[in-house]
């Protein structure tokens, strides 16, 4: 459809950045303001509240995905979330790392790409060391263990896909999760931005899939995902005089500029870092599991979940449980380990967490 828009100094490529940047900005202003982050709706201390966000923009998400390929106007027939071969080693080994570094960092990796754009000083080394870790096992020395693990497969057949109507599968996780968020206690107004942020992951379907799909000049059809674009943001900023920039980079750069935006329009803006080099190592580490499972894991809790989700494929959903059974077996650990102040009787002032 791109030759039919008309632009004669431009390409696919180089616009698809351009609607990265706008898809990018509105998801980081509306993040920013829903607080929009899966880590929290499993083991935050608002997690009811939390949960009710992250699942009113799966179901627009789910919805508006699926209504673009009920329409015909694209397919994941082609794409890797629907591989016959189900590399279910990596994703499950990926998953439990990606879930374990998002508890040892207070944050997923979208939360703290947020909280970056807020002044966040800690958030943005965790990314720095969590796009070296995923480059490194993309293209670097931890590739051999990504291809190891990824070889042990199961096949599918025709059933990369949830079975069934895909129809009655949208219905029933929608209508399900509309309910959980509707029960929440959170305002109409906050489910509305949640849903409006879930939109976003039908839109960049359509627009990288359709809107400016050029047969002289293809590009890969993306939606809202995290981890290779952190990667690619990475390597384009060390190499953009050889690397050009794609809708990873775009979309980084986007979630930034739009964070920064709200947190400065809304007074939320606050410089932050580190206390102690042991709060340091520990972000460091979970920082490395992310880099390293959102890899294995063929995405993170937005490029498997909230983008992944809505194709109703089996690896992303394979892969979204193992991120959440990662968190909550991490989380149970640490509470273990270093109870809480009320179970220890300590004084139950409330500290602000580093990353939330």
């Amino acid at each position: 459809m791109f030759e039919s828009l008309g632009f004669e100094n431009v390409t696919a490529p180089q616009a698809v950045v351009f609607f990265a940047l706008i898809v990018g900005a509105v998801f980081g202003l509306l993040a920013e303001r829903t607080q929009f982050c899966f880590r929290r709706s499993l083991v935050g201390d608002d997690r009811r509240a939390a949960l009710g966000v992250w699942l009113a923009a799966l179901a627009a998400a789910l919805i508006g995905t699926q209504a673009a390929v009920f329409a015909g106007v694209i397919s994941f027939a082609e794409h890797r979330f629907m591989t016959a071969d189900l590399p279910w080693l990596a994703i499950l080994t990926g998953g439990l790392l990606f879930g374990a570094g998002m508890v040892l960092t207070r944050g997923c990796v979208s939360r703290l790409t947020v909280l970056t754009g807020s002044g966040n000083l800690r958030a943005l080394t965790v990314l720095i060391v969590f796009a070296v870790a995923a480059h490194a096992t993309l293209k670097g020395v931890l590739a051999p263990l990504r291809t190891s693990l990824g070889a042990v497969t199961v096949n599918l057949g025709d059933s990369a896909a949830l079975p069934g109507s895909a129809l009655l599968w949208t219905a029933l996780i929608a209508v399900a999760a509309l309910l959980v968020s509707l029960r929440s206690g959170n305002r109409l107004g906050t489910i509305v931005l949640a849903v409006l942020l879930g939109l976003l992951v039908p839109l960049a379907w359509v627009g990288t899939g359709f809107v400016l799909y050029d047969d002289f000049d293809p590009i890969a059809m993306e939606s809202l995902s995290f981890t290779s674009p952190w990667a690619e943001t990475l390597f384009w900023s060390v190499a953009s005089t050889s690397i050009p920039a794609g809708f990873g980079v775009g979309l980084v750069g986007g979630v930034l500029a739009g964070a920064l935006a709200a947190s400065l329009l809304f007074g939320s803006f606050r410089w932050q870092s580190f206390t102690s080099p042991a709060e340091t190592g520990r972000y460091a580490a979970g920082a490395v599991l992310m880099g390293v499972g959102g890899v294995l894991a063929g995405g993170c809790t937005v490029g498997a979940g909230l983008a992944g989700i809505p194709t109703l494929s089996v690896a992303a959903i394979l892969a979204l449980l193992a991120i959440a059974a990662g968190a909550l077996i991490t989380n149970a650990a640490l509470r273990a380990i270093r109870p809480s102040p009320a179970d220890a009787g300590w004084p139950t002032t409330q500290i602000r967490q580093p990353a939330e």
